[in-house]
Parts: structure tokens; C-alpha cells; sequence
């Protein structure tokens, strides 16, 4: 009879939907991703950062459905508004230690967590940023700036388009396909596409549109 812990579960689940994805991944990646929900859950227990907190519904909905974009992501600088919880910048900086991530947030408690996690988990790939997007002055532009779309796509466009390098993308995250969103005028004559995403174990819809600038 073994005396060593049995294995983690997650780790078999996380390795599959990576795979799915198509996406390269060593066994200290994956070790870091489960640390980030470990950590995740364990500061859900005093504060508020996130509603989903079933082990299951973090991996999927939080690693692999930010994993998912991945294959999008440009250059070398990322810019990730409204973070949150990390949330995508985190796994995307785990899965992509050789791009430089800047994870903006308005709210102190969630960028304390960033910061945090960001010691926590070794990443030195990462920036924290407690500011809000509106008065947000880097200095330099981004190759990529992502988002977790709630605003509509004009709006977040409107927002980021001056923090936009050229060529650079703007990639937003969306569930369901926002037909409406995407006849304003306002995105009239835009580079602009609609990926329909899979997200591995993951039920519902997942859409990312991606407006390019070269």
C-alpha cells in the first residue's frame, strides 16, 4: 500500500483540455495553473473575487475558458482590462512565460490578489496594475490588449483603441454571438472577426472577436 498523497484529479482534466486546445504545456505549468485556483479559493474564503467556486467550475471556467484565447494572443506585450481575479491574464502568463502581461483592475482587493498570486506563483512575466482603464497612461502601447468582454464591443473598443499598437489586436471574450453589438456604426470599416470558440468540458457558448490594426 502507497504511502504518497493520491494524485490531484484536476491535473488529468487540465492536461486534456490543454491538449484540446492544442496548446503545449509542461507538467510545472499545469502545477502553476492548479496553485492559481488553489490560491484563488483560498482568498474566496474571506473575500468576494469570484461567484464561482465548485473546484470543477474554476477549471473550467476559469483556466481553460482563458486558456482558450491563447491562440490569438500577438507580439509580445498583453495587456489584460479589467482582470479582476486575473482572469484571463494569469493562465495566459503561466501558459506563456516568454510574453510580457500587464493586468489592469480598478478594484484594490482584486489587484491585492494579483499581486499576490503573482509573488506566490514565481511570475515574473507579470505587471499588477491598480488603475482604471480611462486614465490608464502606460507610455508605450500593446501588441494585444484582451478583454472579458461585459461592456459592449464599441464601447470597450472606444476605450482601448489609443493604448492599441500597431499592428496590434484588440481580442474580446464573449459568450453568447453579439449580432447587435456588431452593427454599430461606430465599428463601421473595422478589421474585425468572430471566432466561435470550444472551450473543452465546457457547455454553452463562447465567442471571441478579434478587430485588428496593421
Amino acid at each position: 500500500m502507497s504511502d504518497g498523497a493520491a494524485p490531484d484529479p484536476r491535473v488529468a482534466i487540465l492536461a486534456q483540455g490543454a491538449r484540446e486546445l492544442a496548446l503545449e504545456s509542461s507538467a510545472e505549468q499545469l502545477e502553476r495553473l492548479l496553485g492559481f485556483l488553489d490560491l484563488l479559493a483560498h482568498w474566496n474564503r474571506s473575500y468576494n473575487l469570484t461567484a464561482i467556486r465548485d473546484p470543477r467550475g474554476m477549471l473550467t471556467h476559469h483556466l481553460l475558458d482563458s486558456l482558450a484565447v491563447a491562440p490569438y494572443l500577438f507580439g509580445d506585450r498583453v495587456l489584460d482590462v479589467g482582470t479582476g481575479a486575473g482572469l484571463p491574464g494569469l493562465p495566459l502568463a503561466i501558459l506563456n512565460p516568454r510574453l510580457r502581461f500587464w493586468l489592469l483592475d480598478s478594484n484594490g482587493k482584486k489587484i491585492r490578489f494579483v499581486r499576490q498570486a503573482v509573488i506566490e506563483l514565481g511570475l515574473v512575466n507579470v505587471a499588477p496594475i491598480h488603475n482604471r482603464i480611462e486614465s490608464y497612461r502606460p507610455g508605450e502601447n500593446f501588441s494585444t490588449i484582451v478583454v472579458r468582454a461585459v461592456a459592449s464591443v464599441a464601447e470597450i473598443h472606444a476605450q482601448t483603441a489609443r493604448l492599441l499598437d500597431c499592428p496590434g489586436r484588440l481580442i474580446l471574450m464573449k459568450g453568447r454571438y453579439p449580432g447587435d453589438e456588431l452593427e454599430n456604426p461606430a465599428l463601421a470599416g473595422l478589421d474585425l472577426a468572430v471566432h466561435p470558440l470550444r472551450v473543452p468540458f465546457l457547455e454553452g457558448e463562447r465567442h471571441l472577436i478579434e478587430i485588428r490594426r496593421e
